[in-house]
C-alpha cells in the first residue's frame, strides 16, 4: 500500500487525544509502512534484538571456555553455537543496524521526501525476521543447527554436514534478497533523487560511504547466493562442486567464498567510517578535515578489497607469486584506511572538542579500530601468517575491526541522532557508563586474545591445553561483563523513547555538518523550486 494509500485511511484517536500521523495504527501500520522512519526505526530494533540474541550464544561460548575441561555443553553444540553465533553477528545485528541508519538518515542528508523505491523498502525488512527464524528454528531439529563455522567450508558443510544445511541455506539466501533490494534502494535513491544543487561531491561522507557499499552488496551478494547453491546441491544432488572424489575441489570453495566474504567485511565497516566521519567534525566544530581525498579513500579501500580475498587461504598451498600478490594488495590497503585515521585526528586536532557520548564512541572506534588494522596488517604477511592462521589471534583481530569498529560506530550514530529520532535527549549518566563499561569490557573481552593466538591457542575448540587457562577465564570475565553492559543501553533507549527532557532543535548546538540532518521531517521541497546551496 503506498503513502497516500494509508494517508486516505480514516483517522484514529490515540489515548491522549492527539492525532495520529499515521492513519493506520497497531501492528497493520507496521507491516504496511512505506515511510523510512518507521522502516529505518524496525531494521533498528531488529538488529538490536539480534545482536542481543547472537550476545547469548557467545557468552555460552566464553562459559565453556571459561576453564579447561568439558563443563557445560557438549562439543557439537559448541560448533552450533560458534557457527551460528557468527553468522547472526555479521547478517542479524550489523548489516541490518547500518541499513536501518540509512533508511532514516540518507533521505534526509539528500533532501528526498522519502526512499526511492518504498514498498520494495518495506519488503526488504520484513523478509528478513523470517530468514533468522528459519536459521534459529534448526536448533530444535533433531539433526541440530550448523556446526560447519560461519564461512561453512566445504567439505564440513557438504559431506560432513548434519541435516539442517537445507534450512541454513534457505535462510542465507532469504538474508541476501534482502541486502541487495535495499542496495539497490541506497543507490537509487541517492542517484536519482538528490535536491536540486546537491552534486555529488557536495554529498556528507555518511550518504558517500552507502552508496559504495551499496555498489559492494549488489557485487557480492550473488557470489554468496551461488556459494551457498553449490552447497546445497553437493549435499542433497549429488553434484561434486566442492568434492575431490568426484573432480571437484574444496580450495575452490575457500576461493568463491572469500571473493564475497572479504568486500563483505568492508560492506560491514564502511558505512561506520561515515558515522565517525559526520560525529568527529559536529563535536570538534570543525568541518571534516580533507573531504575529497575521504571519499576517493573509501571508492580505492571498496576497489582493493576485491583482489584480496586469498590473504585467508595462505596455509592452502598457493604459489609463491600468488602468496606475494596477496600480501602486497593487503598491505596496500593499509594506505587509504591510515588516509582516513589520519584526516580524523586531524579534524579533531585543536578543534573546540566536547566529549558527548557520541564523540567518546567515535574516539574509541578511532583508536581501537586502529588496532584492529595493524594486527590485520600484522596478519597480511605470508610467512607470519602462517604462524597466526587459525589462531584467536585472528579472533582477536576481527572482533577489533567489527566490535570496538562497526559496533561502536553504530553506537555513536544511535546516540548522536537519538534526539532526532524521539525528540527526547536521552540519559547523559546512562550513556556514560554505558560507554565506560563497553570500553573497559570489551578491551579484557578482545586483547588477551592477541596473547593466547601468539602462543598457539587454535580457534573454534571447546576444550584447550592448561597453559592457556589463565587468559582464557579473564576473557570470559570480559564477555560477560561487555554483554551486560548493553543492557544499560537497552534500558536508555527504551527511557528515551517513552519521554523525558524535550530535545532542542539542534541538540548538538554550533556543530558543524548538521544542515542536512537536523530537520525533521525531511527537508521541504517540490523539485521545482531549488533551495539555495552554497
Amino acid at each position: 500500500m503506498t503513502t497516500d494509500a494509508i494517508n486516505d485511511q480514516p483517522e484514529h484517536d490515540s489515548h491522549d487525544g492527539e492525532h495520529h500521523d499515521h492513519k493506520m495504527t497497531g501492528l497493520k501500520r507496521w507491516l504496511y509502512t512505506t515511510n523510512h522512519k518507521d522502516i529505518g526505526s524496525m531494521y533498528l530494533w531488529f538488529s538490536f534484538i539480534m545482536f542481543l540474541t547472537g550476545g547469548v550464544m557467545a557468552l555460552v561460548i566464553r562459559a565453556e571456555l571459561f576453564q579447561p575441561g568439558l563443563q557445560i555443553i557438549e562439543p557439537d553444540f559448541f560448533n552450533q553455537m560458534t557457527t551460528v553465533h557468527g553468522l547472526i553477528m555479521v547478517f542479524g545485528a550489523i548489516m541490518p543496524a547500518f541499513t536501518g541508519l540509512a533508511n532514516w538518515m540518507l533521505p534526509m542528508m539528500v533532501g528526498a521526501p522519502d526512499m526511492a523505491l518504498p514498498r520494495l523498502n518495506n519488503w526488504s525488512f520484513w523478509i528478513l525476521p523470517f530468514a533468522f527464524a528459519i536459521l534459529l528454528s534448526s536448533f530444535f531439529m533433531e539433526s541440530g543447527a550448523p556446526n560447519f563455522g560461519w564461512t561453512f567450508y566445504a567439505p564440513l558443510s557438504t559431506t560432513y554436514s548434519n541435516g539442517s544445511t537445507a534450512f541454513f541455506v534457505f535462510a542465507v539466501h532469504i538474508m541476501g534478497i534482502s541486502s541487495i533490494m535495499g542496495a539497490i534502494n541506497i543507490v537509487v535513491t541517492i542517484m536519482n533523487m538528490r535536491a536540486p544543487g546537491m552534486t555529488y561531491m557536495k554529498m556528507p561522507l555518511f550518504v558517500w560511504t552507502f552508496f559504495i557499499t551499496a555498489y559492494l552488496l549488489i557485487a557480492v551478494m550473488p557470489v554468496l547466493a551461488g556459494t551457498v547453491t553449490m552447497v546445497l546441491t553437493d549435499t542433497y544432488f549429488g553434484t561434486s562442486f566442492f568434492d575431490a572424489a568426484g573432480g571437484g575441489d574444496p580450495v575452490m570453495f575457500q576461493h568463491i567464498f572469500w571473493f564475497f566474504g572479504h568486500p563483505e567485511v568492508y560492506i560491514m565497516i564502511l558505512p561506520a567510517f561515515g558515522i565517525v566521519s559526520t560525529t568527529i567534525p559536529a563535536f570538534s566544530r570543525k568541518k571534516l578535515f580533507g573531504y575529497s581525498s575521504m571519499v576517493y579513500a573509501t571508492a580505492s579501500i571498496a576497489f582493493l578489497s576485491f583482489i584480496v580475498w586469498a590473504h585467508h587461504m595462505f596455509t592452502t598451498g598457493m604459489p609463491l607469486f600468488g602468496e606475494l600478490f596477496f600480501m602486497y594488495c593487503t598491505m596496500l590497503i593499509a594506505v587509504p584506511t591510515g588516509v582516513k585515521v589520519f584526516n580524523w585526528a586531524a579534524t579533531m586536532w585543536r578543534g573546540s572538542i566536547s566529549f558527548e557520548t557520541p564523540m567518546l564512541f567515535s574516539i574509541a572506534f578511532v583508536i581501537l579500530f586502529t588496532i584492529g588494522g595493524f594486527s590485520g596488517l600484522m596478519l597480511a604477511m605470508t610467512p607470519v601468517d602462517f604462524q597466526y592462521h587459525d589462531t584467536y589471534f585472528v579472533v582477536a583481530h576481527f572482533h577489533y575491526v567489527l566490535v570496538t569498529g562497526a559496533l561502536f560506530s553504530i553506537f555513536a550514530g544511535a546516540y548522536y541522532w537519538l534526539p532526532k529520532w524521539t525528540g527526547y535527549m536521552y540519559n547523559d549518566t546512562l550513556s556514560k557508563w554505558h560507554f565506560w563499561c563497553s570500553l573497559i569490557s570489551v578491551n579484557l573481552l578482545f586483547f588477551p586474545m592477541h596473547f593466547l593466538g601468539l602462543a598457539g591457542m587454535p580457534r573454534r575448540i571447546p576444550d584447550y591445553a592448561l597453559q592457556f587457562a589463565d587468559f582464557n577465564k579473564w576473557v570470559s570475565i570480559g564477555g560477560f561483563a561487555f554483554g551486560l553492559s548493553q543492557l544499560i543501553f537497552l534500558v536508555l533507549v527504551i527511557k528515551c523513547v517513552k519521554g523525558g527532557e524535550k530535545a532542542p532543535a539542534k541538540p548538538w548546538d554550533g556543530a558543524e555538518g548538521l544542515e542536512w540532518t537536523v530537520p525533521s521531517p525531511a527537508p521541504y521541497h517540490t523539485f521545482e523550486t531549488p533551495p539555495k546551496i552554497d
